[in-house]
C-alpha cells in the first residue's frame, strides 16, 4: 500500500476571503532595538533607506496604490507626510517601486 494512502485528509481550514478579519488589537509598530555596532557608515544608511521604503511600500498598498506606475515620487512623498516620515529621496521612491514590483 503506497505510503499517501496511508496518511490522514487534513482538515479544511477556515478562508478568510468570505467575511472580513477583525484586528483585536490597533497596530502597534514592534519596539526598536539598537543597530549592530562596529559596520561600515554605509551599511547604516542603506538598511534605515530600506527601512523607510518598507514602510512607505506598505501605507501606499493600505491606501490603494497596488502599481508601481502609480507611485509616483510625489506621491510617495505625500505618503510619507501622512504617516510623519522624512521625505524620502529620489533613491528611496525608487526602491520603493522596486518593492512593490517584486511583491507580486
Amino acid at each position: 500500500m503506497p505510503a499517501a494512502a496511508l496518511k490522514p485528509k487534513p482538515l479544511p481550514t477556515q478562508s478568510t476571503a468570505k467575511r472580513p478579519v477583525l484586528l483585536d488589537l490597533p497596530y502597534a509598530p514592534v519596539e526598536k532595538r539598537p543597530l549592530p555596532p562596529g559596520r561600515p557608515r554605509d551599511w547604516y544608511i542603506t538598511h534605515n533607506r530600506r527601512l523607510k521604503a518598507l514602510r512607505l511600500a506598505i501605507a501606499l498598498l493600505d491606501s490603494g496604490v497596488y502599481v508601481p506606475n502609480q507611485a509616483r515620487n510625489e506621491t510617495i512623498r505625500t505618503t510619507a507626510e501622512l504617516i510623519g516620515v522624512h521625505p524620502p529621496s529620489d533613491t528611496t521612491c525608487h526602491m520603493v517601486r522596486a518593492l512593490m514590483r517584486y511583491s507580486r
